[in-house]
């Protein structure tokens, strides 16, 4: 039901009140910017008129979308991601990209498709060291970048964009099925030989996007990637991560136990709900940002309005607490779904925060008429306190709660 229903609540005023009834009105789902642009771009044979759905929806033009609102850190400009599974990579890169900002005032365009490459090579590592026991996706974790950055650095978009010259957008299908039957082919073989299995896997990735660069030239000099990232004076080991879950110790490390955290990363900071809603709102008001990672697919997430809230059908805000969020973790209503940056916030009449959320997925181009709204989401405290599940960003910024850690 979840997937098929998009619930939006209604409001009078900017100054919301969750305590009203919400309203909702039955009409046909708008063609989505996946469907008319993306796909279309991709091989011109999508027909939008089979794919409109009757959806309930309501008036979502009294929440503060527009991003002139909110207060900012520097980001770099919003891109899309195309049809890939790739949205750990964006995120995380552009929120790197602010970074590099915040540290050095560089402003810099990094390649998502470099740490992409990477990360699949050492999946690979990883399936053949673990004899094939290991989750195989196109998704990752948002501290997948800093674990590349230290292993291969980093190299700027322009030396590897990884996508087919004349294409519009990036298309990993075709590349991820062929990735998927090598995987497959390895552990039916059982030929755990870890350097012909790279070789295998890079000649796919090669063949997609593109031959990884060894080195780059950086103002008339040749550079290798680990010195290009040491320019930057962005350290990958100054990033952290933290969740909130009950299911494991308070103000311990611990694993975020999703199938994209494939390589079993033990390496979260779990802390109390409270606590995890102050660190957010404190670091974003301090000048950090972070990424954020989580559920997308509730019924309060609409990628027409491009909001996201809790509706009070859904559950009142004053019993949105742990257990509320433990539960929906547990029985599968919250997924590990979509990464995104966090890059601003604001706050209403009724003292409540919405953050400002920078997106590369197609979700947040549904405003395509509206430039001031593309590639973005407008997320109400609410909606992060009860679905958004990690957020990855400086250790300067959680001094307080790094500080607690047992």
């Amino acid at each position: 039901m979840k997937n098929i229903l998009t619930l939006i609540l209604a409001t009078s005023t900017l100054s919301i009140s969750f305590a009203q009834e919400d309203k909702a009105v039955y009409k046909t789902e708008p063609i989505s910017y996946y469907q008319h642009t993306i796909v279309n771009s991709l091989n011109g044979k999508y027909d939008t008129t089979l794919h409109q759905k009757l959806k309930v929806e309501a008036d979502f033009s009294q929440y503060p979308t527009d991003p002139s609102l909110y207060k900012t850190i520097w980001y770099s400009p919003r891109i899309s991601q195309g049809n890939t599974g790739t949205c750990w990579s964006y995120s995380t890169s552009s929120f790197m990209e602010s970074e590099i900002k915040r540290i050095s005032g560089k402003e810099v365009n990094l390649s998502e498709m470099y740490t992409v490459y990477w990360e699949y090579v050492e999946r690979m590592k990883y399936f053949v060291a673990h004899k094939g026991n290991m989750h195989l996706g196109e998704g990752s974790e948002t501290n997948a970048i800093a674990k590349i950055m230290e292993l291969y650095g980093a190299v700027p978009y322009s030396d590897y964009t990884g996508i087919k010259k004349g294409a519009k957008f990036h298309d990993h299908e075709g590349m991820f099925e062929e990735i998927d039957k090598l995987f497959k082919q390895i552990k039916e073989a059982k030929d755990w030989n870890e350097q012909k299995a790279v070789k295998k896997l890079k000649d796919i990735l090669t063949n997609y996007i593109g031959e990884i660069p060894t080195e780059i030239k950086i103002d008339g000099k040749k550079v290798t990637p680990i010195q290009y990232l040491a320019s930057l004076d962005l350290d990958p080991k100054g990033y952290v991560n933290f969740m909130s879950l009950m299911e494991a110790p308070y103000y311990k490390k611990a694993i975020y136990d999703v199938p994209d955290n494939w390589w079993r990363s033990n390496d979260y900071n779990n802390i109390p709900l409270e606590d995890f809603m102050k660190l957010i709102k404190s670091a974003i008001e301090n000048g950090y940002s972070m990424s954020i990672g989580g559920d997308v697919s509730e019924p309060g997430f609409d990628k027409i309005s491009q909001t996201a809230t809790i509706p009070s059908f859904d559950i009142p805000s004053k019993y949105i607490n742990e257990g509320a969020r433990q539960l929906r973790f547990d029985n599968g209503a919250t997924t590990d779904d979509h990464a995104m940056h966090l890059v601003g916030y604001q706050k209403d009449k009724n003292g409540d925060t919405w953050f400002l959320i920078k997106d590369s997925g197609s979700g947040s181009r549904n405003a395509r008429a509206a430039s001031d709204k593309f590639g973005y989401y407008f997320m109400h405290e609410d909606y992060i306190k009860l679905k958004m599940m990690t957020i990855t960003l400086h250790k300067d910024a959680a001094l307080e709660y790094l500080d607690k850690m047992k």
